[in-house]
C-alpha cells in the first residue's frame, strides 16, 4: 500500500495564513499530494472553560477554534475543489506542534505573520523557528506576486544538494524556468583597491556542475545560471528574487537555542520578493 504524500499548512485565520493555504493547495495538486491543515488553538493557555455558553448555540472557545479550521478547509476547497484535504485541531503553541506534525511531510507551509515595520523584519517567530528546526522543507509565504515567474535557486560552495533537489522538483511540477545563482563575496571597495577579477574558475566549475545536475533531475525544464558578485550574499539573492515565483535556499541548521538557518537564509526570508522555500531535511544522527 502506497502511503499518501502530504503537504502540511498552518492556519490561524490571518491574511498571511490564507495566502499560505491557497499556495499550499495549488502546490499540493501539482505534486500529487494531499493537504493537511493544522490549527493550533491558544485558548487552552487562557481558560479551562472552553465549552459552549449555556443557551447560546454554536458558541464557546472550542467551537471558535473549530470554526477557524473549517474556514481554512473551505478556503482550500475553493482554491482546488478536488483536492484531498484533512484538518487537525491542536491545543497549545504552534512551535510545539508544527515540527512534530510535519515529520515525514513533503513540505510545511506557513504564512509570514510578523510585526512588520520593525527594522524591516517581516517574518514571525514561528515561521523562523520552523525554518530552523523542522525536519522537512519549509515554505514561508509573504506574497505571491509572480505566480508565473521563474524558480530561483541560490547555492553555496557545497552546491546545496537539498535545495537543488527541491528547486528541481518545484520547477518540474510547475514547468517554470529554473535560475541558479551562486554569489561570490567581494568586500565593498575591493575593486577600487585591486584589479578587477574577470574570471572565477572554481566558482564557474561549481555552477556548471550544478547546472548539469539540474538538467538531469528536471529534463525538459529551461535551466540557466549566473555568478553574482556582491559584498552581501543575502542582498544579491534578494535582488535576484525579483519576479520569481519561488526562491529556494539551503540552511546550515546548526543549533543556537533551538536552531538557526544561517544569516543568508534568515535575511532572504525577511526580504525576498517571493515565497521562500528553506530546504530542510531530517537531521542525521551524530
Amino acid at each position: 500500500m502506497t502511503e499518501t504524500r502530504t503537504i502540511v499548512v498552518g492556519y490561524d485565520g490571518s491574511e498571511e495564513a490564507k495566502r499560505a493555504v491557497q499556495w499550499a493547495a495549488r502546490h499540493a495538486v501539482l505534486r500529487g499530494c494531499s493537504l493537511q491543515i493544522v490549527h493550533c488553538s491558544l485558548w487552552v493557555l487562557l481558560s479551562h472553560n472552553r465549552g459552549p455558553v449555556p443557551g447560546v448555540a454554536d458558541s464557546g472557545l472550542e467551537r471558535a477554534a473549530q470554526k477557524v479550521l473549517e474556514e481554512g478547509l473551505a478556503l482550500a476547497k475553493e482554491t482546488v475543489p478536488d483536492l484531498e484535504v484533512r484538518t487537525t485541531l491542536l491545543h497549545g503553541m504552534p512551535r510545539d506542534h508544527l515540527a512534530h506534525v510535519s515529520v515525514g511531510a513533503v513540505m510545511l507551509v506557513l504564512g509570514s505573520r510578523g510585526l512588520g515595520g520593525f527594522m524591516g523584519l517581516l517574518v514571525g517567530s514561528v515561521s523562523l523557528e520552523m525554518a530552523a528546526t523542522a525536519e522537512c522543507p519549509v515554505a514561508v509565504i509573504r506574497s505571491d506576486d509572480h505566480p508565473e515567474g521563474r524558480v530561483l535557486l541560490a547555492i553555496d560552495d557545497s552546491g546545496s544538494p537539498a535545495a537543488l533537489e527541491d528547486a528541481c522538483l518545484f520547477a518540474a511540477a510547475t514547468g517554470a524556468e529554473l535560475m541558479i545563482v551562486h554569489v561570490l563575496h567581494e568586500p565593498d571597495g575591493y575593486r577600487r583597491l585591486r584589479e578587477p577579477v574577470e574570471a572565477y574558475p572554481d566558482a564557474e566549475a561549481l555552477l556548471d556542475s550544478v547546472l548539469s545536475q539540474a538538467r538531469h533531475k528536471a529534463p525538459g525544464i529551461t535551466v540557466a545560471g549566473e555568478l553574482l558578485v556582491d559584498a552581501s550574499f543575502s542582498r544579491a539573492v534578494v535582488k535576484a528574487s525579483q519576479g520569481a515565483r519561488l526562491t529556494v535556499v539551503g540552511t546550515k541548521g546548526h543549533g543556537l537555542i533551538k536552531g538557526t538557518i544561517g544569516s543568508t537564509a534568515h535575511a532572504v526570508l525577511h526580504h525576498a520578493h517571493s515565497p521562500v522555500l528553506v530546504s530542510r531535511r531530517k537531521a542525521e544522527p551524530t
